[in-house]
């Protein structure tokens, strides 16, 4: 592999790149590696930024590149016979939407390789964004908190005119707003009914540690799941943070049997059932930062969350769906939404989503590209993370197991592990 190509987002407000430019020089020199970079216009980097390293900015389309890397979906068109795609698919889940693409990889007899499953043996992700994505999604969230409270006139309200992510310098910046919030908490205080404010973390994986580093400035306290109901002489310039593991999101169904953490894994729903529910009354925001499949129960149904409502001395305002699965795990997150615009409200009686915060319903900032909103320090992370796992191995051609777990067509043919996929493929048509 002597030519490797990176390919041009187009998706709105899709700025990242899987190698930022001192990386490109780096491998250059390292592996004698001549790099060709589309031409973009929304970049995080310019043109110049590359060329200035030595790269080649031309389409990469009909081109000579024979691997290629990417961050989002790639457009159907866009796959050419015996050529290797490295992107974030989306399909392993069987996802309706990108089956036409799985579908033109096989037919086209290309190699798609998914970073989400570059995992070692036990399963976890080496390489990912998960952390970037807890970090503006807790900021969004906030954000949309103020304008919540704001249009509901509720005072004090400290959460009021944080300023959008996209028009931060960086994470440096983005870290002021909390050291500033956080003062502003403790000066002011926080509304009287939603005392004790309680902050849900739902998962303690990348996603939830991001969002918990930018939490952490603000003036905390942590308390146990088991703890929200019996909080004495709760503070009124503190906030509180609970994290949720597994076994505080579900439990078994037959009674008497205590959880088991790789029995749920290996059973889900068919032996267990979600009781996250039972805390959501003590939180005014809940962040979901779980890894959500049908397997596993939702850990917010739709029919709660109806009833819930009813309740006058409910406390939830917005959840911050970082992970961000429309009908997943929050089952009203029916729809995705952008960094221009964050936020939808779910309407309780209509059953549907509007956008803004104003409405009879919870709010959802369900942002599904959040990462983006820092997308110079997520790219320098995510590719110093890519050099170290994948390029020694592809660059010498290696037998390698961690590339064959994320290695989902070769040549045009599903491998082994990803077979199951055939059925999705064929039943899209």
């Amino acid at each position: 592999m002597n030519i490797i190509g990176l390919r041009s987002e187009e998706k709105p407000f899709e700025s990242r790149v899987p190698l930022v430019p001192k990386h490109i020089a780096n491998l250059a020199k390292k592996y004698n590696i001549r790099f060709v970079v589309e031409p973009s216009e929304q970049r995080s980097y310019t043109a110049h930024d590359f060329t200035e390293v030595g790269a080649e900015v031309k389409p990469l389309k009909g081109s000579e590149v024979p691997v290629v890397l990417g961050i989002k979906e790639m457009p159907v068109n866009f796959f050419e016979k015996g050529k290797v795609y490295i992107f974030f698919s989306h399909t392993i889940k069987g996802q309706d939407d990108n089956m036409d693409m799985l579908q033109q990889i096989l037919d086209v007899g290309a190699t798609l390789i998914d970073y989400e499953r570059v995992i070692d043996e036990k399963g976890r992700r080496l390489i990912f964004f998960g952390n970037w994505a807890g970090m503006a999604g807790i900021s969004d969230t906030f954000r949309v908190l103020g304008e919540r409270l704001e249009s509901k006139g509720i005072t004090p309200n400290p959460f009021a005119g944080l300023k959008p992510n996209l028009e931060c310098k960086g994470l440096s910046e983005l870290k002021d707003q909390f050291q500033a919030l956080g003062e502003r908490i403790a000066d002011m205080g926080l509304p009287e009914t939603m005392i004790p404010f309680v902050v849900g973390f739902a998962g303690y994986g990348n996603v939830s540690r991001g969002a918990q580093e930018m939490f952490d400035i603000l003036p905390h306290e942590q308390v146990e799941p088991d703890q929200l109901s019996k909080i004495s002489s709760p503070k009124s310039n503190v906030l509180y943070k609970c994290v949720f593991k597994e076994e505080h999101m579900v439990k078994p169904k037959e009674q008497g049997v205590e959880f088991d953490l790789q029995d749920y894994y290996k059973h889900g729903s068919e032996k267990y059932q979600g009781v996250f529910h039972e805390y959501v009354p003590y939180m005014p925001v809940i962040l979901n930062c779980i890894y959500w499949t049908e397997k596993y129960p939702r850990l917010i149904t739709r029919d709660f969350i109806k009833n819930h409502w009813k309740d006058k001395n409910r406390r939830l305002e917005v959840v911050g769906d970082i992970s961000c699965d429309v009908d997943g795990a929050i089952e009203f997150t029916v729809r995705t939404t952008n960094p221009g615009s964050p936020a939808f409200t779910y309407l309780i009686e209509d059953e549907k989503a509007e956008l803004g915060v104003e409405g009879e319903g919870p709010v959802v900032m369900a942002v599904d590209n959040l990462p983006n909103e820092l997308p110079k320090e997520a790219s320098n992370s995510f590719g110093r993370a890519l050099i170290e796992k994948i390029f020694p191995n592809m660059v010498y051609g290696d037998e390698d197991e961690m590339i064959e777990r994320a290695t989902v067509t070769e040549n045009g043919e599903l491998t082994p592990r990803y077979k199951y996929l055939q059925e999705f493929v064929d039943g899209h048509k």
